[in-house]
C-alpha cells in the first residue's frame, strides 16, 4: 500500500495519543512472567505488540483479548518459560525480541528467533553478548544478527554490566534477565535512557535500586524473584503524538488538542525541543497512571525557527528525530542534529533515510556520520520517499506533505501499523488530506 499527502487545511478537533508501544510491550513480557493474571488496557494493538503477544504464548503463558478491548494474561509464575515448539517469530518488533531475549535467558530452555528482513539486518550482539556473560550461549548469523538461537541452563550469574551507550533494551534485557539470577545484577549507564522497565519491574513487585552516577545513573534489581500479576493501564505514546504535534505546528491556523500522553521525562526531549524552536505547546490535566504521568497537550501553529540540538538530549528522543526533521524543514534558518549515530540501527538507517526524504523534497541537508543539519524554510515537495519498511520514516514524509508546494509520496505505507494502527483515520480526522492506494502486483 502506498499513500500521497497532499497540503492540508487548518487542522482542528481533539484526538487521543494511541497507547504507549514501550510499556505496551513491557506489560506483555512482565504479565508472562509473574505469577497470576495481569489485566492491560489502552494496550498499543499495533503489528509489533502483537508479535510480542504471540511470542509470549510461544513461551507458556496464556494471553486473550476481552470483549472490552481490554487483553488479560495468565503468566507462567515460578514454572516459569519453556522452550517453544518453533520459531519465536517476532517481526519487526526491535524492543520485543531484545527484552524478550533477555527475560527468556534466565529459564532453562533453548530458543531460536526470527524476525522479519528489517528487524533481520538489525544488530542483536548488544544484548546477547552480556547476557552471554551471565551464562547463556547463542549462535546468531554474522554480526550477531537474527536468526539467532539461545540456549540457557537457567542458572545464570549476576552481572555488574556497562553499556558503551546508553540503551533502554539494553538495560531492560539485562534486568530481565537478572530477575532469577541468585544475587544483584547492575547495569552502569554513562547517560540516562527510558526508564519505563524499572518502573514496571517495580508495580510487578521487583525490587530495584536506581542511583545517581555522574551525568548517568546505576540501576540494580535483586534476584532471584517471581513476579507478581498485576493491572497496567497503557499511557499514551508520546512519540506517536509527535506526529499531530508536527504536523499541526507547520500547518497554518491549526489548533489541537491530544489527550492522554505520557509526560515522562526521559521520553520528552522533542518537546522541549520544539519549544525552544518557538512551538506553542502546552500541557494541562496533569494526572498519574500506572506509574507515569500523563497530560493533555495543546499544539497551535507557530512560526518555528531553527537550533542545535543538545547531543545529551538524544536519548530522550532518539526515534523523534526524523519527525523533528519535518518540523525544521519548516522553521526559518537552520537545525543541527548531531550525537545521534544510534539512529543508523534502527528499523533503517535512519539517518541516511532522513537525508533521502527531506533532499528528495526540495529541503536543504547536510548530512554527518552522527547526524544532520537541516536548512528550513519553503518546502517544495513532489518527490516519492523510500521508506525502507520504517514506519517512522513512512509517517514523517507524509507530515512534510501537509504543507509543501507539492504533494509528497510514499512508497510502502503497511508498515505504518506497527505502530501506529490508526495514523489515517486520526490525521484525516483532524484535516489532513492522506490518501492511500494498493500498489499493484509485479
Amino acid at each position: 500500500m502506498s499513500a500521497t499527502s497532499h497540503r492540508a487545511q487548518a487542522l482542528s478537533g481533539t484526538v487521543r495519543a494511541p497507547g504507549d508501544k514501550s510499556i505496551s510491550h513491557r506489560s506483555m513480557i512482565l504479565g508472562a512472567m509473574a505469577e497470576g493474571t495481569t489485566t492491560v488496557t489502552g494496550l498499543l494493538e499495533g503489528a509489533d505488540i502483537l508479535s510480542t503477544a504471540v511470542a509470549m504464548q510461544d513461551f507458556g503463558a496464556q494471553i486473550e483479548r476481552q470483549k472490552d478491548g481490554s487483553w488479560t494474561i495468565i503468566g507462567c509464575g515460578k514454572a516459569g518459560f519453556k522452550s517453544p515448539e518453533g520459531d519465536v517469530d517476532c517481526g519487526n518488533a526491535g524492543t520485543g525480541v531484545r527484552l524478550i531475549m533477555g527475560a527468556a535467558s534466565g529459564y532453562a530452555l533453548k530458543a531460536t528467533f526470527t524476525g522479519d528482513a528489517s528487524l533481520s539486518s538489525r544488530p542483536m550482539g548488544r544484548v546477547l553478548d552480556p547476557l552471554a556473560e551471565m551464562g547463556v550461549t547463542y549462535e546468531a548469523q554474522a554480526g550477531g544478527r537474527l536468526p539467532a538461537t539461545l540456549t540457557s541452563d537457567g542458572k545464570l550469574t549476576p552481572l555488574d554490566y556497562t553499556p558503551p551507550h546508553a540503551s533502554a533494551q539494553v538495560k531492560s534485557a539485562i534486568l530481565l534477565a537478572g530477575l532469577n539470577t541468585d544475587g544483584v545484577t547492575v547495569v552502569n549507564e554513562p547517560t540516562l535512557s527510558r526508564d519505563h522497565t524499572e518502573n514496571m519491574l517495580k508495580a510487578f513487585g521487583a525490587e530495584v535500586t536506581v542511583k545517581a552516577q555522574g551525568a548517568g545513573q546505576k540501576v540494580s534489581v535483586k534476584g532471584p524473584v517471581t513476579l507478581k500479576a498485576t493491572n497496567v493501564n497503557v499511557p499514551g505514546d508520546p512519540s506517536s503524538a509527535a506526529f499531530p504535534i508536527v504536523a499541526a505546528l507547520t500547518t497554518p491556523g491549526s489548533d489541537i488538542v491530544i489527550e492522554n500522553v505520557m509526560m515522562n521525562p526521559t521520553r520528552t526531549g522533542l518537546f522541549e525541543t520544539l519549544t525552544e524552536m518557538g512551538a506553542y505547546l502546552r500541557s494541562d490535566n496533569f494526572r498519574t497512571s500506572g506509574g507515569e504521568v500523563i497530560a493533555d497537550i495543546h499544539v497551535k501553529h507557530s512560526k518555528l525557527h531553527g537550533v542545535t540540538v543538545p547531543e545529551g538530549r538524544a536519548p530522550s528522543m532518539i526515534d523523534e528525530y526524523p519527525i523533528l526533521a519535518i518540523a525544521a524543514a519548516y522553521a526559518s534558518g537552520t537545525t543541527i542534529m548531531r550525537g545521534i549515530a544510534e539512529m543508523r540501527v534502527k528499523e533503517s538507517d535512519r539517518i541516511s533515510a532522513t537525508v533521502a526524504l527531506l533532499v528528495g523534497n526540495g529541503v536543504e541537508t547536510s548530512e554527518y556520520d552522527d547526524g544532520f543539519a537541516v536548512k528550513g524554510g519553503a518546502v517544495a515537495g513532489g518527490g516519492t520517499v523510500i521508506t525502507h519498511h520504517d514506519h517512522r520514516i513512512a509517517m514523517s514524509a507524509l507530515i512534510l506533505g501537509m504543507n509543501s508546494n507539492q504533494a509528497v509520496s510514499i512508497d510502502d505505507a503497511s508498515m505504518i501499523a506497527t505502530s501506529f494502527p490508526t495514523f489515517f483515520e486520526l490525521m484525516n480526522g483532524l484535516g489532513a488530506n492522506i490518501k492511500t492506494s494498493k500498489v499493484a502486483a509485479a
